[in-house]
């Protein structure tokens, strides 16, 4: 069973940076073919795909976001992780990680629970 777990802190101040990490049990980030997705859901709107990390390694951005994000990953910890610097309240969103990297969110097959992040000071 593979499960996805979404940690980090739940409340950032302005022009700080948004740090999360996914920890993946029952397979492995660097499984052939597979993407690693942060995907997140503001009050009131749409799922937002914010950018993946593919099986070898390689980031892909949104490009509305690409400017203050970053995705990375540690294969010894299984884990991957997101950076979203200089937040402002229009971040605060619920942000799930999530295996699969197509435009269709209905083709992902695992999702994390999804944490609740607040942009306030």
């Amino acid at each position: 069973q593979v499960q996805l777990q979404e940690s980090g802190p739940g409340l950032v101040k302005p022009s700080q940076t948004l740090s999360l990490t996914c920890t993946v049990s029952g397979a492995s980030i660097t499984t052939n073919y597979y993407y690693w997705s942060w995907i997140r859901q503001a009050p009131g709107k749409g799922l937002e795909w914010i950018g993946y990390v593919t099986d070898n390694g390689s980031p892909a951005i949104s490009p509305s976001l690409q400017s203050r994000t970053f995705i990375s990953r540690d294969t010894s910890k299984n884990q991957f992780t997101l950076q979203l610097s200089s937040v402002t309240p229009e971040d605060t969103a619920v942000y799930y990680c999530a295996r699969g990297g197509a435009a269709v969110f209905g083709s992902y097959d695992y999702w994390g629970q999804g944490t609740q992040v607040t942009v306030s000071s």
